[in-house]
């Protein structure tokens, strides 16, 4: 009886900070980090690292704790001209009561400017970053009424990722936690719009890589869903036979290829993907808060469960 009221007093505190993942503010922090003013944020360009302070000074308001120092995780990798980039990934940091760990990540990068042209990238992937700054809001804002997590929750920005996903290539080369202790990743890369295949609805949401490593996080992912969010989860890119390969090709890969369950949230791709015209105005924001919520609660659900993910499948 003890434990089932454990059980169902952490469903109501994660619907109730679920809550907490304001529509309001996702439009606010999109509007700044895909405006002009950032300059498409290239890596190693003004406006990336422009966009890397405004990013930490949202972890500061909301509480987040700086794991090493001053947030920032920085790398350097060689670009398709040999040209030596400076990157900094930004690490916000909420303490658990045990040793293990959970990353949630999503890139801050983007094309930036073309022909003169900036491209601003507000889905891609002004969305998963601006959903990550609202799950790290909810969890600190649960930790502050004491329910913090079981597990200790990384929030990782990275950069380098439309080179080429250096960003997560550095973290888990040179990880702040053992990867043996890292028990997931839930990665956001586009989830504010709809694809052509979704024409009538945006409630859905394509899944990648949930059930490639364990059946745990698969099994989360559906039930979670079922009881919280009521998104179709739509599976056509987790094919492992799918020609696109999305499951290669944002940055939860570089976690899933070192044995750490992986899952990828995607919208899919439209018309605007990498181009000038992928603005803030064409983001559906009840989708992109309704998706925030989903990882949120993915993100809950891993971190307060009795037993780790168990990894009974080969990642193939």
């Amino acid at each position: 009886m003890k434990k089932l009221f454990i059980i169902l007093a952490l469903i109501s505190i994660l619907d109730a900070n679920a809550q907490n993942i304001d529509r309001k503010v996702l439009l606010n922090d999109i509007e700044l980090l895909s405006s002009d003013k950032y300059e498409g944020r290239k890596t190693g360009s003004r406006g990336n690292f422009m966009a890397a302070e405004y990013i930490i000074n949202r972890f500061k308001e909301n509480g987040l704790e700086a794991y090493n120092k001053d947030f920032k995780h920085p790398f350097t990798f060689k670009n398709r001209r040999n040209e030596e980039i400076n990157g900094v990934n930004l690490i916000g940091y909420i303490k658990g009561r045990s040793d293990q760990v959970i990353v949630i990540s999503a890139h801050y990068d983007h094309v930036g400017i073309k022909n003169g042209e900036i491209y601003n990238g507000a889905d891609d992937d002004g969305s998963g970053t601006v959903a990550l700054l609202e799950i790290a809001q909810a969890f600190a804002q649960a930790k502050k009424e004491g329910h913090g997590p079981k597990r200790s929750i990384l929030f990782l920005h990275v950069t380098g990722e439309e080179h080429g996903l250096h960003g997560s290539r550095f973290y888990s080369e040179n990880p702040l936690f053992p990867l043996a202790n890292t028990v997931a990743d839930v990665n956001i890369d586009m989830i504010g719009r709809r694809d052509e295949a979704h024409a009538n609805s945006n409630n859905y949401v394509y899944i990648i890589g949930s059930d490639y490593l364990s059946s745990d996080l698969y099994t989360i992912c559906e039930e979670t869903n079922k009881k919280h969010i009521h998104l179709d989860l739509d599976y056509t890119y987790n094919d492992r036979k799918d020609p696109n390969r999305f499951y290669y090709r944002s940055d939860h890969y570089n976690f899933a290829k070192n044995g750490i369950p992986s899952v990828f949230l995607f919208n899919g791709t439209h018309a605007d993907y990498h181009k000038a015209t992928d603005e803030v105005e064409k983001i559906e924001f009840d989708a992109l808060a309704k998706r925030t919520r989903y990882a949120f609660a993915i993100a809950w659900e891993i971190a307060n469960r009795e037993n780790r993910l168990i990894i009974d499948k080969d990642g193939k």
